[in-house]
């Protein structure tokens, strides 16, 4: 095994994120992760897992991440620390649209949705696990919120409309169908549950009584 990649302290609470080696370390141990998930399923994921397949050194993530509940945990954290940002198409119909058609991208293809599917059935299994997912998924909808209130500025939805309600509206159908029904989504339900939310949207339904 490769114990070449600096054994750095993880960063404080509230400090910027580290650079360099530290950052290459994170990458290295996120995509072991994810190739676990993706091959064995959070129940047979190991710290040796981890370690053989990022070369950094089992005695290092235990020091470090502590288990494999904190592997999870911090490739969630990187996870979220991407420049994603939602879709501005200059209507809230095209936004929501493609909000909805972005949740059947990375779960409706089988191939694709191995390790975000991974990451959801370990939420079920460990408290630490649904915790970081939760803190992914929040900061993923906060996001996303920016297509609500460019809307409303445009004069498309109400004022007071409740951003945080439309943007979960129109991915939690299909949330449904993946993982409480088990069924398929595809591009013509991703088109209705954002038609649904907009109906809802125009009749002042996410406006708080």
């Amino acid at each position: 095994m490769n114990d070449s990649i600096e054994e750095l302290p993880a960063p404080a609470p509230g400090s910027a994120r580290p650079g360099g080696r530290t950052a290459r370390t994170r990458a290295a141990v996120r995509d072991a992760v994810l190739t676990g998930l993706s091959e064995h399923g959070y129940p047979a994921l190991t710290v040796e897992y981890v370690a053989e397949h990022s070369g950094v050194h089992k005695t290092t993530l235990y020091r470090r991440w502590g288990s494999v509940e904190g592997l999870l945990a911090d490739a969630l954290d990187l996870a979220g620390e991407d420049a994603w940002a939602p879709p501005d198409n200059g209507s809230l119909s095209e936004d929501l649209r493609a909000l909805a058609h972005e949740v059947v991208e990375a779960f409706g293809d089988p191939a694709a949705a191995v390790a975000p599917t991974a990451f959801v059935g370990a939420a079920f299994q460990s408290p630490r696990a649904a915790e970081a997912l939760h803190g992914f998924y929040e900061e993923r909808f906060r996001r996303c919120e920016d297509v609500v209130t460019r809307a409303v500025a445009r004069g498309e939805a109400p004022a007071g409309t409740d951003a945080a309600a439309v943007v979960r509206a129109v991915s939690a159908p299909l949330f449904l169908r993946l993982f409480v029904t088990r069924e398929p989504i595809d591009g013509t339900l991703a088109d209705q549950a954002a038609r649904v939310v907009l109906a809802g949207v125009d009749a002042g339904a996410f406006v708080p009584a």
